[in-house]
């Protein structure tokens, strides 16, 4: 027999239909000696369900509940502590005089502490802490993102980035530290407060630390326009030599820190338009990274680009045309998708892949059959039209009211390209409006019918 099966069934039971005053009431267990850790547990759940319903919680209240928690840190097991840092941060919200707990997420942040006790307790001590107070624990935040544990350095790095925007000159400060957790060096600054008294300690080289340190230092930089070419520069092979990269030629292992690197490109392009061929290069070099999200990030910023040619789309429309014959649809959606946007303006350009998209027609994923079929009649001659209308007829009862409104829109696009297939059109669209839907597709689909009457003759 499954006793923990039933437990969890029980747990999950006892969250429904909770009354707030019986769960306020229930809490002086936290006042109890021993502290009773599956108890409390699901009292602080029952807690946390509370609050996330919405159930308001006077301050007084809030405070006192707030101060009960904090007893429990004498308790050293591992699913209670997660549970009581997750509490104190939503009660620190509402509670007065939170800062008192600082003591106790500063012991948890001690060298001989578990991880998950140290990753957490950066969390909430960087929710709690007011911003006025931030310098006193500054030291504290600056070792843990150069700790060499990922787990510390990402709680370090993440929290800095909520925190940029209530302490903006203080987070600024750390630049230097992000700098070399972005590129896994290790910074000489005497004993690190986390990792003993080895001053050159080598940084965290996990991916998801580079990912989460690009973030904080594109925040930290975002208003240095030379400052964020650089950093797009640096990680690219142009700008090796930069001393703001510190001329290591630090490279990204993180395929998410690349897509990042991508979107900045594109803003650095958009606020100075003199930059564009410079940068136009490194995406036509990221269109051809090993990464396919990379790869289809930067094939699809370089199809949003304002003014762009069909010459220069012309990389990026074989990349997407490639990645319509992967085996994963996830890569399948996010091509078509974008070449789908690219039609509007030019069709031209999607065209070669026309025969691909064909094959996409039968896909079974209709998402991507939708978008396949909507492409096309873009791209299309007006000799298959009633061909991709009747397909198109064929799953529109399987597909969502989102996908829906983009058939509308696309088939209100190609009353004025092909008036001569006006009949076509008119019922098609008289059809779905039969068919359930919501509002906005059926919105969609009335204003098409208006738009076709207004100008085919």
């Amino acid at each position: 027999m499954n006793f923990k099966k039933d437990e969890d069934t029980d747990e999950l039971g006892a969250l429904m239909n909770l009354d707030h005053s019986a769960v306020l009431q229930e809490a002086r267990i936290f006042n109890q000696t021993p502290i009773r850790p599956r108890h409390s547990r699901l009292l602080l759940a029952k807690i946390l369900f509370l609050l996330y319903r919405g159930d308001s919680m006077p301050t007084t209240e809030a405070t006192n509940l707030f101060f009960s928690i904090t007893k429990l840190f004498q308790c050293k097991d591992m699913s209670l502590r997660q549970m009581v840092y997750l509490t104190i941060k939503e009660l620190s919200t509402i509670s007065e005089d939170v800062i008192m707990v600082t003591s106790s997420l500063m012991k948890d942040m001690q060298p001989k502490s578990e991880i998950t006790y140290r990753a957490n307790a950066i969390r909430a001590l960087c929710k709690i802490v007011d911003p006025s107070m931030l310098p006193g624990i500054e030291r504290f935040i600056k070792s843990a993102i150069v700790e060499k544990t990922p787990a510390i350095a990402s709680a370090a790095l993440v929290s800095s980035l909520h925190l940029f925007g209530e302490a903006k000159d203080v987070v600024r400060r750390w630049a230097n530290e992000v700098n070399e957790a972005l590129n896994g060096k290790a910074i000489s600054q005497g004993p690190s407060f986390f990792g003993g008294s080895n001053p050159n300690q080598a940084v965290s080289t996990s991916n998801i630390v580079q990912y989460h340190a690009i973030g904080l230092l594109y925040a930290i930089r975002q208003h240095d326009r030379m400052a964020v070419l650089k950093l797009v520069q640096g990680f690219s092979g142009q700008n090796k030599s930069s001393s703001w990269m510190g001329g290591s030629g630090a490279t990204l292992r993180s395929n998410m820190a690349y897509v990042m690197l991508v979107r900045y490109a594109v803003r650095v392009m958009e606020n100075d338009p003199s930059l564009v061929p410079q940068l136009h290069v490194l995406l036509e070099e990221w269109i051809r990274h090993r990464s396919d999200m990379v790869s289809l990030e930067a094939a699809r910023a370089m199809c949003q680009l304002r003014d762009v040619t069909a010459k220069q789309l012309t990389g990026a429309v074989n990349a997407l045309q490639v990645f319509l014959s992967s085996p994963r649809p996830t890569v399948r959606f996010a091509a078509i998708r974008t070449l789908n946007t690219l039609a509007r303006t030019h069709p031209e350009a999607v065209q070669p892949c026309n025969v691909d998209m064909e094959g996409l027609i039968t896909d079974s994923n209709r998402s991507v059959a939708t978008f396949a079929i909507t492409t096309l009649l873009k791209t299309g001659n007006e000799a298959s039209v009633d061909r991709l209308m009747k397909q198109m007829q064929g799953f529109m009862t399987e597909i969502s009211d989102e996908f829906k409104t983009i058939v509308a829109e696309a088939v209100r696009s190609l009353c004025r390209k092909f008036p001569g297939k006006h009949s076509v059109f008119l019922a098609f669209l008289s059809g779905v409006l039969r068919d359930e839907g919501g509002y906005d597709f059926k919105r969609s689909a009335i204003e098409a019918i208006v738009d076709l009457a207004k100008h085919v003759p």
